[in-house]
């Protein structure tokens, strides 16, 4: 008997993870983004990169099609819900559906108590990296209702939204809500056949931790010294962990936030 068909579990792709599915990843001309796209696409997804800075989003999609890969590209302001949603539905016009979302994209604030940040800056470190997440999720889950069916989300948060971040508050607080709704979302849409999760990463060699670092010399030495493995995270390493939850071998995960940070959460 094959138990298999039985109990209507998914076969695995025998192919790369996310092998075969059209891909919509926001923040991707750089970093964990930019990681995502390239490897996405190394593994057989078609893609539909946006972010804000055209420039970049250009250089990466054209890497990938010099590679053999297949994307494209749409610039895309996250805290602007006109310009989501046209950037989702462009996914659909240009591939025919939607598979899956990596929703990476966000901003970080200036390093420090959260009496000395601005309100104007406050304002923004919610719309973008908590509403941005928002109106993504629900402008793919429509994509996905309307085209495929089933598919998968996942939301890039933060090891920093585990625990106080006096450092970040305001950008803590942002993921941690970002964690909610992540949970939220899988709890109303599982039963669909949506799968929606996320990565919590730890200190990753990206612009956004340079930037960190310039404000305040010395937080990846202190960071690292906190991490059983004792480095820090490649973009590339993340992506992997985003490309498994995206993936048909992670079918019966979801509601997680998982930790991609060289055991610092242990």
């Amino acid at each position: 008997m094959n138990t298999t068909q039985n109990t209507g579990t998914p076969h695995p792709a025998s192919a790369g993870l996310p092998a075969g599915k059209v891909a919509f990843i926001t923040g991707a001309g750089r970093g964990i983004g930019a990681a995502a796209a390239r490897l996405f696409a190394r593994e057989g997804a078609r893609v539909l990169l946006a972010a804000r800075t055209e420039d970049q989003l250009r250089a990466v999609a054209e890497e990938i099609r010099a590679a053999g890969g297949t994307a494209e590209h749409v610039v895309c302001d996250l805290a602007d819900g006109a310009s989501v949603r046209a950037a989702v539905d462009r996914a659909v016009e240009r591939f025919g559906r939607l598979d899956v979302a990596f929703n990476n994209g966000a901003t970080i604030q200036r390093p420090g108590p959260m009496d000395e940040l601005p309100e104007a800056d406050l304002d923004e470190i919610y719309t973008v990296n908590m509403k941005g997440v928002w109106l993504a999720m629900a402008a793919e889950v429509a994509a996905v209702r309307a085209t495929s069916g089933t598919g998968a989300i996942v939301n890039n948060s933060s090891v920093g939204s585990l625990r106080g971040n006096p450092e970040l508050p305001a950008y803590g607080a942002a993921k941690r809500a970002v964690n909610s709704l992540t949970e939220s979302a899988a709890v109303t849409y599982g039963p669909e056949g949506i799968r929606v999760n996320a990565i919590a990463p730890g200190f990753t060699l990206t612009e956004m931790t340079r930037t960190w670092e310039a404000a305040s010399p010395g937080v990846r030495e202190r960071i690292t010294a906190a991490v059983p493995l004792g480095r820090v995270a490649a973009p590339e390493e993340i992506a992997e962990a985003a490309a498994w939850l995206l993936s048909d071998r992670s079918s019966f995960v979801t509601g997680t936030v998982l930790r991609v940070d060289g055991g610092a959460r242990a």
